[in-house]
């Protein structure tokens, strides 16, 4: 236990900050979340007992702020090695790697993402500027000043609720936990420090970026697909329809016959499709980083999880992190 124990709750959690310096910053976040709730929950239910006492008791059944630190540290590797889907077996060929990409559930994942930030983009883009808007012109008003306060509010939690699907489908660990509140604060100040904190414009940026980015990822997805399979399928469906013509033609003339061109259009659209599926694998992997960066109190450092990771595990006594 730390020689120095923390008298206050702010003292508390600025141990397990420093105790954790290092971790990802979405686990920071999740574990001071979990401690204060934890801590005001203690101080409720032992109304007459001094703030500097109760914490010395807390210490030896919730843990030192060292201790805490150390549980999230352990569980975040244990809960992400036990949940991750087995690796697949090494592949050295070229074709091995090339086709083994179906075979990671993170490609899937991204291609799913890149076919949702279509429907994800158009509505934090619409959020953004209608909040914006009318934050600017309702801002010489009274009302105005709840209408920002209750819009930034409401855009921290779509940033908690993006980063969930973000690490569902592209396996980058994100915030489980809503950003550490600084309840010792009056609540003036705590408004002032959404205001002041760079990730709340950060999340408003990526909002932004949201509607190119999913228009991109959209049309890049739904073109590789329907051409790939198209070029896979249409063969096929000639061979069973009468009156379709067969092989390729010009101007009326056959240039390549039916022999030629279906193997050549089905060897297209197989190496089409799995292409597109590497494409997908890759733009998840940066699009998460991206995430990362702009959702997560100084997200610089990215720590992938396994897709089915959508809980970790938190210490004996603390509220499970969902």
């Amino acid at each position: 236990m730390n020689a120095s124990i923390p008298q206050n709750i702010p003292q508390y959690l600025a141990q397990v900050r420093d105790a954790l310096a290092g971790a990802d910053p979405a686990v920071v976040q999740d574990a001071l979340y979990d401690a204060e709730e934890h801590l005001r929950a203690e101080l409720a239910a032992n109304p007459g007992v001094p703030e500097s006492e109760l914490l010395r008791r807390i210490a030896t059944s919730y843990g030192s702020p060292e201790e805490v630190a150390a549980i999230y540290r352990d569980a975040e590797v244990t809960v992400s090695r036990a949940m991750r889907a087995p690796a697949p077996p090494a592949r050295r060929t070229l074709a091995g790697r090339f086709f083994g990409v179906a075979a990671d559930p993170r490609t899937w994942g991204a291609l799913f993402y890149m076919l949702l930030s279509l429907v994800t983009g158009v509505f934090y883009f619409a959020w953004t500027a209608i909040g914006v808007s009318l934050s600017l012109g309702l801002s010489l008003l009274v009302v105005g000043v709840f209408f920002i306060v209750f819009f930034v509010g409401t855009t921290r939690l779509l940033s908690l609720v993006e980063g969930r699907i973000v690490e569902a489908l592209l396996g980058v660990r994100m915030p489980r936990r809503p950003a550490y509140p600084h309840r010792h604060l009056p609540l003036l100040k705590r408004i002032g420090q959404m205001f002041t904190d760079a990730r709340t414009w950060s999340t408003l940026l990526y909002f932004v970026l949201m509607l190119p980015l999913g228009l991109v990822y959209f049309a890049i997805a739904v073109a590789g697909l329907s051409v790939s399979l198209g070029l896979v399928a249409g063969p096929v469906v000639a061979l069973f329809i009468d009156g379709v013509q067969t092989g390729l033609y010009l101007d009326g003339s056959l240039i390549i016959p039916a022999g030629i061109a279906f193997p050549f259009a089905l060897l297209l659209g197989v190496v089409g499709l799995f292409a597109t599926l590497h494409l997908a694998r890759g733009i998840g992997a940066l699009h998460g980083r991206v995430a990362h960066r702009l959702l997560v109190p100084g997200g610089a450092d990215v720590a992938e999880v396994a897709p089915q990771a959508a809980s970790a595990a938190a210490p004996a006594g603390a509220p499970a992190v969902a």
